[in-house]
């Protein structure tokens, strides 16, 4: 279906696509797709290969233009040219793209469910208050856990505990807005301005240096 949202700033824009075309549909989006066709068939999982491509086909949308994504050796994307800062997620049924000319920057899709309520002591702090929205607490858990997620993926360092090292800011949750946080893992102890929205069927945060 294309483009479920789009959003565009000066110096940043981002995407999150539905992927439920097949994978001819998205190939036909490409100028030239005998070099995706080549890669595709390395993948033994049809799930992945319409992830791999549903990214590329949202950042040839965003961008016009085909660029290629290459991996760090930590599995960090960046843009083969280096023209973008670049941060890519997915869920199930979505995937979102941001990219960047200022600085290094990160996004994160979590698909709505009661799970997270399991796994949050592992992620969440005592200085980290939940707020209710519509009632429940499942979307300011899927929150700080998402915005964790853009959190390590803006650091340039490795072996970071959601826990210990990532602390999100008291905040209430909307439909959408945004909150402040900080990393206590590196020396600079950076502080970030997560925005978030809230969708149905997820919740997606980013953030730009």
């Amino acid at each position: 279906m294309a483009v479920l949202m789009q959003h565009k700033e000066n110096t940043y824009q981002w995407g999150v696509w539905k992927t439920d075309e097949s994978i001819d549909e998205l190939l036909t989006l490409f100028p030239h797709h005998a070099k995706y066709e080549s890669v595709l068939a390395r993948f033994t999982s049809a799930h992945r290969r319409l992830e791999w491509l549903s990214v590329r086909s949202l950042l040839y949308t965003l961008l016009g233009e085909e660029k290629e994504i290459c991996y760090d050796p930590n599995g960090k994307p960046y843009l083969a040219d280096h023209s973008y800062f670049i941060s890519i997620s997915h869920t199930r049924g979505y995937v979102a793209v941001i990219v960047s000319v200022k600085a290094p920057t990160g996004i994160d899709i979590e698909q709505y469910g009661e799970r997270v309520h399991k796994v949050a002591h592992k992620y969440m702090r005592e200085d980290e208050p939940i707020s209710l929205y519509k009632g429940v607490e499942t979307w300011s858990l899927l929150l700080h856990w998402s915005a964790k997620e853009v959190m390590f993926k803006c650091m340039d360092i490795t072996e970071v505990d959601f826990r210990m090292h990532l602390r999100i800011y008291p905040f209430q949750t909307e439909c959408s807005g945004e909150f402040r946080a900080q990393e206590f893992r590196s020396d600079i102890q950076q502080e970030f301005l997560i925005h978030y929205l809230l969708h149905p069927e997820f919740v997606l945060t980013w953030q730009v240096g």
